[in-house]
């Protein structure tokens, strides 16, 4: 199944923790523009994930966004995320700074059922 999410989905779920002001817009059109590109939902998440933790694309609120963004995908993809996965995910891209997209979308099918 293809990525469906488009900026302004992602700014909806940043608004869910805070104001949804970017702070790196560029970092987020660069990754949806490759989501658009493939037919691979895990790499596109991957990539838009990669662009939030990484690339801090909102002024705040990022992990949680990537979060509740892998936790949407997952579940419209008819796959379960727990709570207690997404935050150890997140929290090792972060600490561990990981760009890898390919790791990032192999971590993400780990975290999900």
């Amino acid at each position: 199944m293809k990525f469906i999410f488009n900026k302004k989905d992602i700014l909806a779920l940043n608004q869910e923790f805070d104001e949804g002001n970017f702070h790196n817009e560029a970092s987020l059109d660069f990754a949806l523009s490759y989501a658009r590109r493939t037919e691979n939902w895990t790499k596109a998440l991957a990539m838009i994930t990669r662009a939030i933790l990484i690339d801090h694309v909102f002024e705040e609120a990022n992990k949680r966004t990537a979060a509740l963004l892998i936790k949407t995908c997952a579940e419209y993809e008819g796959h379960n995320a727990s709570n207690d996965k997404l935050a150890r995910l997140v929290k090792e891209i972060i600490l561990k700074r990981i760009i890898s997209i390919r790791k990032i979308e192999d971590m993400i099918k780990d975290a999900i059922e």
